[in-house]
């Protein structure tokens, strides 16, 4: 009900007067005028003028993303920490966001928590943008007196976890992007370019090259067939994508397959196991029990192989069995990890060595990510110069081999 109470909700751009005579203006989400009249009058604001905000022909429906999540925390966190109450926090938050869903988001769980609902259950009612690991941890702070701790640690999480994401992104988005560039280059030159040498081509008499018949021949399958080609491989990547949602032994086998892959692979791994410290001691200094914080857990390591791993190993924690024993069962966890956690164990420091991992493995990323980037760099120069290169070169054989002749 919420998300739908949110949906109908509208921006209104107003001018007014607050309790010292200023003159102030602002904007506001509700559901009509009057609602935001009164909103304003219970702030000590008298409104002059109220209007409803036109949408804008240059901008699409906005999107809320994780970094949104992210930096919505840490605003929540650092004004709560500064003593601003919650509601009129996330009043300020709300109507300073540039975001217009994000916006509608943070009101609608407002309007809630001024209906008399915790703000765990608030959150929860928006189970796509915060999720179980998210509400348990508020639902912990708002429990134990200290929500604003909570969410300064939340916060950090989320901006560690993203960092992350974002990091491999950049590695993996720059050869992709130039790849594109070269497959578009590519098909230009056969469709366009190609033709013309053929029809010179022809005037010589002689057989040509090959390497050049090839070539050839492959331009006037692209130019008579090629819409069939296009047909194949659009089909084959909306089943894939089709099927990776709704399969999950699909996506089971090809995160196995990406864990085991050269180069990519061990960036793979070592994030998993990032998110996994860092969540970890997340929940555990919250002072979430192991076994409920595992589950948790599980579902941020973003790769279902240690998803499942981290399953079984709740399993064996219920059952009495040390976190560090049911680590060495699973076989995902290099043997440091396993040592740093068992020390944690011991000490009772488990949320600080877990932090300790964490901060290792998110560095190693970007270590391991700067590398990858330095890696792919002549790899992809390589890789443009066979496709463009090997193009040119195929089209020049014939007049190199007439002016040999000569």
């Amino acid at each position: 009900m919420a998300d739908s109470a949110a949906v109908k909700t509208m921006t209104f751009l107003w001018e007014g007067t607050d309790r010292k005579g200023n003159k102030i203006k602002g904007k506001s989400m509700a559901a009509n005028e009057t609602a935001v009249r009164t909103d304003l009058r219970r702030q000590g604001v008298v409104p002059s003028k109220i209007k409803k905000q036109g949408k804008s022909l240059f901008t699409g429906a906005s999107k809320i993303v994780p970094a949104d999540i992210a930096i919505f925390s840490r605003q929540l966190a650092t004004m709560l920490t500064a003593g601003i109450p919650l509601v009129q926090a996330f009043e300020i938050v709300g109507n300073g966001h540039e975001n217009a869903a994000m916006q509608k988001l943070i009101l609608a769980v407002k309007a809630d928590v001024e209906g008399g609902s915790a703000l765990a259950e608030a959150l929860a009612k928006h189970p796509l943008y915060f999720d179980d690991l998210f509400v348990n941890l508020v639902e912990a702070g708002e429990q134990a007196g200290a929500l604003e701790t909570l969410l300064d640690k939340i916060a950090t999480y989320k901006e560690k976890t993203e960092a992350i994401k974002k990091k491999i992104k950049k590695a993996l988005t720059y050869p992709a992007a130039v790849m594109a560039v070269a497959i578009i280059v590519t098909i230009v030159l056969l469709i366009f370019v190609i033709p013309a040498f053929e029809d010179l081509f022809k005037g010589f008499g002689a057989d040509l090259p090959t390497f050049t018949r090839m070539i050839v021949d492959l331009s006037v399958f692209v130019r008579t067939k090629g819409w069939i080609l296009l047909i194949i491989v659009g089909g084959a990547a909306y089943a894939f994508g089709y099927f990776y949602k709704r399969s999950r032994a699909m996506r089971q086998f090809l995160d196995r397959a990406s864990l085991k892959a050269p180069i990519i692979g061990p960036i793979i791994q070592k994030a998993a196991i990032a998110r996994y410290a860092r969540t970890l001691s997340t929940m555990f200094s919250a002072g979430v029990p192991l076994v409920e914080a595992l589950v948790s857990v599980a579902g941020a390591t973003g790769n279902i192989v240690y998803e499942d791993g981290i399953m079984r190993m709740k399993d064996e924690v219920a059952t009495g069995q040390r976190l560090q024993q049911a680590m060495e069962n699973t076989d995902l966890f290099p043997n440091m990890v396993i040592q740093m956690i068992a020390v944690g164990e011991e000490s009772g420091s488990l949320d600080e060595m877990s932090s300790k991992v964490a901060d290792f493995y998110e560095e190693d990323v970007d270590n391991a990510v700067d590398n990858l980037s330095a890696l792919l760099e002549p790899m992809i120069m390589a890789i443009l110069g066979v496709l463009v290169g090997g193009l040119v070169v195929a089209m020049y054989l014939p007049i190199f081999k007439m002016g040999s002749v000569v």
